[in-house]
């Protein structure tokens, strides 16, 4: 019935919402998130604050096919399986016009999903597990999602914005990462302001998110696995089960300590000088971690060609979650063998890049290196390594990691073209850390397609092909090896606009 009720929900609000529409008022980024170019106006009464609001449907298919290049089974239970998923959903979202400033917004996503594992298999899904929640599938068999993951009242007054409720807020960790069917949410209060010349400033205060497989929202900052609870309880999926989660981050844990996860951002955006672009933000969940970033890009050109060089710095501080974790906090999966300092988060990361681009054409060397220190912790669907190093799934942020990235981009200035994406990083993990998986290669390729006279209707095939090490010894079990991470997957989605 949920599966029935997340459908009829979402398609009847669709068919409303194009009724309503009198043109198209929403378009798609390649990263599949929604960019918005109506302006709501400003009115003067009760009736004019609904009648001049906005609706924006969405209609997607997401597919995903994904094989090992060996399958795995240990003691009995699979560890690895090869398999495939559909999912098919969509969104219905409503936006007020501004009364004395005042507006709300609500926004309501539906998915339902079948593949190829059975209920009980459902743990072994990859990135197809974000069109379903696998503790419903698991616990109860259900294999929909319904969620009303926006519903946020806002305020605005001049260039600044302040929201409270339920919504996607996009900082440097923490993104709507909307790929799948439903995006990575928050509940809090926010505030963006662009007051400043050539500054955009935002700031936030959350107290709950809704990752892109759970039907519910739940803790910021806590694993949910119950010491004790029986393995079929699944009771890590009921909390923040995000893979860049520190599994030893409990909610028992906290609960002992007295601390309530809340996360705290504060960012700054600035291009007053010519061709530079800065870049700050703090992340933090006070009495456990804080991170802080600064990061800078020069623009220059010649030829017609442009050039941009770009620094990104990144330090991450232990405010207690070590002491909370007790032992092994500086690995997120509490293996520790092989760190520096196996009791604390305290780390850091950097980054450089180059692009070079000509017209349609964009290329992009990379490189990042995190600190022979902790594992950098980042469970909000922002990554830290995003845009210098990071390819499709790939987590390359644990300690002592180097990455390399080459990547080269067509992307006409018509949405309705075609877009082409393709990425190879090569990904040094420390194979002293049993921990941290073996190196590997990670080519990717992406193609998006718009149509011509269809400017509501997108296409999108991303293909991911990863050669791993199958020979990196473990330390400290002679004979036994890393897993090998080699796998190649596809995915195919289409998104029809409202």
């Amino acid at each position: 019935m949920r599966k029935i009720a997340a459908i009829l929900t979402v398609g009847f609000g669709m068919v409303y919402a194009q009724e309503a529409a009198e043109q198209m008022t929403q378009l798609l980024r390649p990263n599949m998130t929604l960019q918005y170019y109506k302006v709501l106006p400003t009115v003067e009464s009760i009736d004019q604050w609904f009648s001049q609001g906005q609706f924006y449907g969405r209609l997607r298919f997401n597919s995903f096919g994904f094989q090992w290049k060996k399958e795995l089974t240990r003691n009995g239970k699979a560890i690895r399986k090869d398999h495939a998923i559909a999912g098919v959903g969509g969104s219905l979202i409503y936006k007020s016009a501004y009364l004395d400033g005042f507006a709300f917004g609500v926004g309501v996503y539906g998915s339902a999903a079948e593949g190829s594992l059975s209920r009980r298999e459902a743990y072994l899904y990859k990135a197809g597990k974000g069109v379903f929640s696998r503790y419903d599938r698991l616990t109860d068999g259900t294999s929909g999602m319904l969620s009303l993951a926006q519903a946020y009242l806002a305020y605005r007054y001049g260039k600044t914005e302040l929201k409270a409720g339920r919504q996607l807020f996009e900082s440097f960790l923490t993104k709507s990462n909307d790929t799948k069917m439903i995006p990575n949410a928050f509940e809090g209060m926010t505030l963006t302001s662009k007051e400043l010349p050539d500054t955009v400033l935002k700031a936030a205060y959350l107290t709950r998110q809704k990752l892109r497989d759970h039907s519910e929202f739940h803790h910021i900052a806590a694993y949910g696995k119950v010491p004790g609870a029986p393995l079929d309880a699944f009771t890590q999926y009921t909390e923040n089960d995000d893979s860049s989660m520190h599994i030893g981050l409990t909610t028992s844990r906290l609960d002992a300590h007295g601390i309530d996860d809340r996360l705290v951002v504060a960012e700054v955006k600035n291009k007053s000088i010519k061709d530079l672009s800065l870049y700050a933000n703090y992340t933090g969940v006070p009495d456990l971690f804080s991170s802080a970033m600064i990061q800078m890009d020069y623009l220059f050109q010649n030829g017609g060609w442009r050039f941009q060089p770009g620094l990104r710095y990144m330090q991450q501080f232990d405010n207690g979650a070590g002491d909370v974790i007790g032992q092994n906090g500086a690995s997120r999966r509490l293996i520790t063998t092989g760190y520096r300092d196996p009791d604390s988060l305290d780390s850091w990361l950097v980054g450089v890049r180059l692009d070079v681009a000509k017209e349609d054409l964009k290329i992009r060397l990379g490189y990042t290196k995190v600190g022979d220190r902790a594992d950098i912790i980042a469970p909000w669907r922002g990554f830290p390594t995003s845009g210098f190093t990071r390819a499709m799934s790939q987590y390359n942020w644990y300690a002592n990691t180097q990455s390399y990235m080459l990547q080269v981009k067509y992307d006409t200035t018509s949405f309705y073209d075609l877009a082409l994406l393709g990425r190879f990083v090569y990904q040094d993990f420390d194979d002293n850390k049993p921990g941290v998986q073996a190196d590997s290669k990670v080519f990717t390729l992406d193609v998006m397609k718009g149509f011509d006279g269809a400017s509501h209707l997108y296409a999108k095939l991303r293909y991911g092909h990863v050669w791993g090490k199958d020979d990196t010894p473990i330390v400290g079990k002679p004979g036994k090896f890393k897993l090998d991470p080699s796998y190649d997957e596809v995915r195919f989605e289409i998104n029809y606009l409202f």
